[in-house]
C-alpha cells in the first residue's frame, strides 16, 4: 500500500517557472472512479509517472513515486490522501500498462481524435507556449467542455497546458486496492483536483505543462511577455 499521508496545507512558493513534458491519460470507469495518469519524460524531477484518482464517492487520491513529486503535486492540486508508492507505465503505440501496489490498469489506444488532428497542425513551439495557452483558452473551453488551458492552482501558482496531440482510449481494465473498477466510461463528472479536468472522452493527450511559481508582481510581468 505504501506510506499514507494526509495533506492539510500548501507548500512553499518559489521564484521559478517549471516545465513538464509528457502525456496525460484520462478515463472513467463504470464504477464511477475517474483516473488521470501523468507520464512525464522531462520534468524538474526527471522522468516519472504519477496517478490522480477520484472515486465514485468523491475521494481524491494521489499516487506518487517519491517525496519530492508528492510534495510538489499535492501543493499544486487538491487531494484527500497521498500515497507514496512505486508507479510504472509501460507504454507502446497501442497500449499502456500501469502498475503500482494499489492500482493496476491496462488500456488500449485507438486512432487520433478530431481534436488530435487539430492539435497536430500547430507548430510545436507554439503549442507549448504559455502565451498561446492564454490566447487559445476561451476557444479550448468551448471545443472541449471542462478543459481549461490556463488557471490558478494552489500555493498561488499559475498553470498553463499546451497540448500537441490527442488519441482515444478504446478499452480499459483496472483494479484499485484489489477491487475491479468496471468497463470504460466517460470522465464524468469532471475530476476535481484543480481548475481543469481532462476531456470527458477517455483519451491520451501529449502536453507541455508549465507551472509558474513567481510572486504576483513578477507573475504579471511574465504574463505580458
Amino acid at each position: 500500500m505504501g506510506r499514507v499521508r494526509r495533506i492539510y496545507d500548501a507548500g512553499v512558493v518559489s521564484e521559478s517557472r517549471q516545465r513538464f513534458r509528457g502525456q496525460i491519460a484520462g478515463f472513467g470507469t463504470t464504477s464511477g472512479t475517474r483516473i488521470v495518469i501523468g507520464r512525464w519524460t522531462q520534468s524538474p524531477f526527471g522522468a516519472f509517472a504519477d496517478v490522480m484518482i477520484e472515486t465514485g464517492d468523491g475521494r481524491r487520491l494521489l499516487l506518487a513515486p517519491i517525496d519530492e513529486v508528492a510534495d510538489f503535486v499535492a501543493s499544486t492540486y487538491t487531494f484527500d490522501e497521498v500515497r507514496l508508492v512505486p508507479v510504472t507505465v509501460d507504454a507502446t503505440d497501442d497500449q499502456w500498462i500501469i502498475q503500482s501496489p494499489c492500482l493496476r490498469a491496462t488500456f488500449d489506444l485507438g486512432g487520433r481524435t478530431v481534436l488530435g488532428r487539430m492539435l497536430r497542425a500547430l507548430p510545436r513551439p507554439l503549442a507549448g507556449s504559455p502565451r498561446w495557452a492564454r490566447l487559445i483558452g476561451p476557444i479550448a473551453s468551448l471545443i472541449v467542455p471542462g478543459v481549461r488551458t490556463v488557471g490558478t492552482a494552489r500555493a498561488g501558482r499559475v498553470e498553463y497546458y499546451g497540448a500537441s496531440d490527442n488519441r482515444a482510449i478504446t478499452r480499459v481494465g483496472a483494479t484499485l486496492d484489489g477491487q475491479q473498477l468496471g468497463a470504460l466510461a466517460p470522465v464524468e463528472p469532471p475530476c476535481r483536483f484543480g481548475f481543469s479536468s481532462t476531456p470527458s472522452r477517455p483519451s491520451v493527450t501529449s502536453v507541455i505543462t508549465t507551472i509558474d511559481d513567481a510572486p504576483p508582481a513578477a507573475r504579471r510581468r511574465r504574463l505580458l511577455r
